[in-house]
C-alpha cells in the first residue's frame, strides 16, 4: 500500500516539508491533486463533516487513516522511516522543532502578506516592505541562529546528532526558500550561518533528495507560494 498525499498541485507550499520526507525514505506515494481528478477527491474529503476531516492540506491518507498538519504528518512519517530518533523524548523533541519551523514558514508568509491572505500583495506592499525589513533585522537571526547553536552543539552534522531527521530535511527547504524570495539578502546573511548551509548542502546530496530536486516531481518555487520573490522586498 503507498501513501496519498493531498496538497495544493501547483505550489510546493507545506506539502514541500512532507514529499521532502516521503522522497529520502523511498517511500511510494501518489501526490493525488496532480492527477487527474485529484483536485475534486481533496476538496471532498476536506467538505465532509463525518468522521475526522482535515481543515486544510497537506493532509496524508495511509489506509483508513487521514493525518492532517505538516508536522503531525511528519511526527507520524518520522517514526516508520527511520526519520526521527527512537525513544520517546527525541520524538517530542524533533516534533518540537519541526513546530517552530512551522512559525518561522507562517512568518515568511506574513513578509508579503502581513494584512492577511484575503488581500493580494499588492494592496500591502508599504506593510509588506516594512514587515520583511523587520524579519530580516529581528526574526531571521533569531531563527536560523538558534538551529545554527544546535547544529554546532550536537556535533555540526545534523541536527540531532549524527543521523539525519525530518527536522533537516524542513530546513534544507528554508534554505532554499530564502535563497528564491530574498537572494541579496540571504547571501549576505549566510556569514552568520555557516553550518545550516553546509547542512543544506550535505541534505541536498544525499542521493533520494538528489534525484528529487532533478524530477519533475519537485516543483519550482514561484509567485503562488509561501517563499515568494518581489524584488522591492529584497532590499
Amino acid at each position: 500500500m503507498r501513501y496519498e498525499l493531498y496538497y495544493w498541485p501547483s505550489i510546493q507550499g507545506r506539502g514541500e516539508y512532507v514529499r521532502l520526507a516521503l522522497e529520502e525514505a523511498g517511500a511510494r506515494y501518489a501526490d493525488v491533486a496532480r492527477r487527474g481528478n485529484g483536485m475534486a477527491a481533496m476538496m471532498r474529503m476536506m467538505e465532509a463533516r463525518k468522521g475526522a476531516p482535515p481543515f486544510a492540506p497537506p493532509f496524508l491518507k495511509d489506509g483508513k487513516l487521514v493525518i492532517g498538519q505538516t508536522a503531525n504528518i511528519l511526527l507520524y512519517l518520522g517514526s516508520r522511516h527511520g526519520l526521527a530518533p527512537k525513544s520517546e523524548a527525541g520524538k517530542l523533541w524533533v516534533h518540537q522543532l519541526q513546530l517552530t519551523i512551522a512559525d518561522l514558514v507562517l512568518e515568511v508568509h506574513d513578509t508579503h502578506h502581513p494584512l492577511g491572505p484575503s488581500l493580494y500583495y499588492e494592496e500591502q506592499k508599504a506593510p509588506a516592505k516594512k514587515r520583511t525589513d523587520e524579519f530580516w533585522k529581528a526574526r531571521v537571526p533569531k531563527y536560523l541562529g538558534y538551529f545554527e547553536d544546535l547544529l554546532a552543539a550536537n556535533g555540526g552534522t545534523y541536527i540531532t546528532g549524527r543521523r539525519l531527521t525530518y527536522v533537516d530535511l524542513s530546513l534544507f527547504q528554508i534554505v532554499e526558500g530564502l535563497r528564491y524570495a530574498f537572494p541579496k539578502r540571504m547571501k549576505k546573511f549566510e556569514k552568520e550561518i555557516p553550518g545550516l548551509v553546509e547542512l543544506h548542502d550535505r541534505v541536498a546530496a544525499r542521493p533520494n533528495i538528489k534525484t528529487y530536486l532533478a524530477s519533475d516531481r519537485r516543483i519550482a518555487f514561484n509567485e503562488d507560494g509561501i517563499f515568494r520573490r518581489y524584488k522591492v522586498l529584497d532590499g
